[in-house]
């Protein structure tokens, strides 16, 4: 099983920026894909960008395409989410998660979770 930690995140006004990290460890970084959920009180998980291990692809979900970018550090087996111009319907406690091989956008199909961190938008 990967670990995960997680730091980043907190409050921001709209149109801010915040950005989000993820360090893994107990599997070789290399087969890891990686990804970022949400989720608010009373709801599923959704999910928000990923990292593919295998041709460093990324992968957006509509609602942050154009704004957030996911990028990964192998020196430093570190995710980092950029989240840029950022708006209330962004808020929501935001996980990391880790799977070996391919990307999926699918919660169950993960085995490893951070912590979560909590990104607030709000005037």
């Amino acid at each position: 099983q990967v670990h995960l930690i997680e730091s980043g995140g907190g409050r921001v006004q709209p149109g801010g920026s915040l950005t989000l990290s993820c360090t893994a460890s107990g599997r070789p970084f290399s087969v890891l894909s990686l990804a970022y959920f949400r989720q608010t009180p009373g709801t599923e998980r959704e999910f928000v960008a990923a990292s593919s291990w295998s041709n460093d692809g990324t992968y957006y979900a509509d609602s942050v395409k154009g704004r957030f970018a996911i990028s990964r550090d192998s020196a430093k087996n570190t995710v980092t989410l950029q989240m840029n111009n950022l708006r209330p319907e962004d808020t929501a406690r935001y996980f990391c998660a880790a799977k070996g091989r391919a990307v999926v956008m699918i919660p169950s199909r993960y085995d490893s979770w951070g912590q979560g961190t909590q990104v607030t938008v709000s005037s």
